[in-house]
C-alpha cells in the first residue's frame, strides 16, 4: 500500500472531484490546484504535471478499496460473502461513479499511456488479492482444471469488462451473480 501525507491526499480528493466535474482531457493543474485550496507553484512541488496527479489518484483509489475489501473481508467467513465485498469495492461502486458522471467516456477513454500503465499495477493487486481470497479452496479449484491465480485473473477481467459494457445497474448485477456463481462452483461452495 502507498502512503500519502494529507496535503497529496488532498490534492488527489481535489483531481478526482475535478476529473468527475470537467473530465480527464479538460482538466488543468489549475482547476485541480483551485479545488485544493492550493496556489499551483505548491501543487507543483507535490506533482509535476498532471501524469503524476493522474497515476496517484489511481494508486490511492486502489489502496482504498484493497484496505476497505481486506477489513470488510476479515469479519466474514463465507466466500459468497466475501464475494459480494469485492464486487461491491472493486465493480458496483465504480460503475455507479462512472454513471453518475457526465464525463464517463473521457475518464475511461481519456487515460494517458502512464494512467493506463497505473491501472494495470492496480489490476495486478486486485487479482493477487483475489488469488489469496481463493488459496483455501485450491484442491477444489484444481480439481475444476484451474489454479487459484487463474480464477483470480478470469474473475478480475470479468469485472473490469463488466464495469465498462453492462447497460445498466440491474444488468451489472446480473453479470455479477453469473460470476459468483461460477466462482463458488469452482471453489466447491456452490
Amino acid at each position: 500500500m502507498s502512503f500519502m501525507d494529507s496535503r497529496e491526499e488532498k490534492i488527489i480528493k481535489a483531481a478526482i472531484a475535478v476529473f468527475v466535474r470537467y473530465g480527464v482531457k479538460r482538466t488543468t493543474m489549475n482547476d485541480i490546484a483551485n479545488e485544493a485550496g492550493l496556489v499551483r507553484q505548491t501543487l507543483y512541488t507535490v506533482y509535476a504535471n498532471k501524469e503524476e496527479v493522474m497515476r496517484a489518484a489511481i494508486r490511492w483509489h486502489a489502496d482504498h478499496a484493497l484496505a476497505t475489501i481486506e477489513a470488510e473481508c476479515a469479519d466474514v467467513d463465507a466466500l459468497g460473502d466475501q464475494l459480494d465485498i469485492v464486487f461491491k469495492h472493486l465493480v458496483i461502486k465504480p460503475f455507479e461513479e462512472l454513471m453518475s458522471t457526465p464525463h464517463a467516456d473521457d475518464i475511461v477513454h481519456g487515460l494517458n499511456e502512464a494512467a493506463r500503465e497505473e491501472i494495470d499495477q492496480a489490476e495486478a493487486r486486485y487479482i493477487a488479492a483475489l488469488e489469496t481470497l481463493f488459496a483455501p479452496y485450491e484442491k477444489q479449484i484444481r480439481a475444476r482444471g484451474m489454479s487459484p491465480g487463474q480464477l483470480a485473473d478470469l474473475v478480475e477481467n470479468s469485472c473490469v469488462g463488466f464495469k465498462h459494457k453492462a447497460k445498466t445497474k440491474k444488468h451489472l448485477l446480473e453479470l455479477l451473480a453469473s460470476l459468483k456463481a461460477l466462482v463458488l462452483h469452482s471453489a466447491g461452495q456452490a
